[in-house]
Parts: structure tokens; C-alpha cells; sequence
């Protein structure tokens, strides 16, 4: 059974950064995508980046260049770098997995994980 376990998040002042880690077991398959997903109060749960098994990436607009996905396969670990934080940027983040090579939307992610808050406080 795949599980999927986030780490990181808690509360910077805006400006800050923060870098949160999702370690994925119970894996029995490779070549698999890996992305991250955002859900503020009150919004619906939105794409923020997403990396390949061969470390492609591609992020929403309103973090490029603020953001860095990556992922160490080894470790079956993917994280997520977040620079220059803005309130804007505080969320619950999910860590997710897909069976696809490549995955950019909610719907081709098949595993999630519990969510960890980042608040970003003025």
C-alpha cells in the first residue's frame, strides 16, 4: 500500500522560506510523477508544481521562479523549496503521486497525502 508522508510546513513571516519533504513506501513501481497541490479555506485544492521520474518540472504561474520541486529516487522522496512566501501562499500542501510519467492535474494523481499547513504570516 502506498503512503505517502508530508513534512515542513508550520508559520513564516512573509518574505521567509520554508522547504517541505513528502516521502513516499509501500512503492512497488517506478517511472511514476510526483507533484504538489495547495488547498486554501474556502478555494478548491490547486496544482503548485509537479516533477517527472527523470526530474521535468513545471510549476503554476504565481510561484515560478519562488518555488523548486525536486526529488531524490533513491530516497522515493519529493520536496518542495518555497522562497519569498506571501499570504497568498498559505495552504494546506499535499504531497501526490501518479501512475503516469507525467501528471499536471488533480485527476491523474492517485495517491495523496495527509496535508501539512504553511501559514504565512505579515
Amino acid at each position: 500500500q502506498v503512503q505517502l508522508a508530508e513534512s515542513g510546513g508550520g508559520l513564516v513571516q512573509t518574505g521567509g522560506s520554508l522547504r517541505l519533504a513528502c516521502a513516499a513506501s509501500g512503492l512497488t513501481f517506478s517511472g511514476y510523477a510526483m507533484g504538489w497541490f495547495r488547498q486554501a479555506p474556502w478555494k478548491e485544492r490547486e496544482f503548485v508544481a509537479t516533477i517527472t521520474w527523470g526530474g521535468i518540472t513545471k510549476y503554476t504561474d504565481s510561484v515560478v521562479g519562488r518555488f523548486t520541486i525536486s526529488r531524490d529516487n533513491a530516497k522515493t522522496t519529493v520536496y518542495l523549496l518555497m522562497n519569498s512566501l506571501a499570504a497568498e501562499d498559505t495552504a494546506v500542501y499535499y504531497c501526490a503521486l501518479s501512475h503516469y510519467r507525467v501528471a499536471d492535474y488533480v485527476v491523474d494523481y492517485h495517491y495523496w497525502g495527509q496535508g501539512t499547513q504553511v501559514t504565512v504570516s505579515s
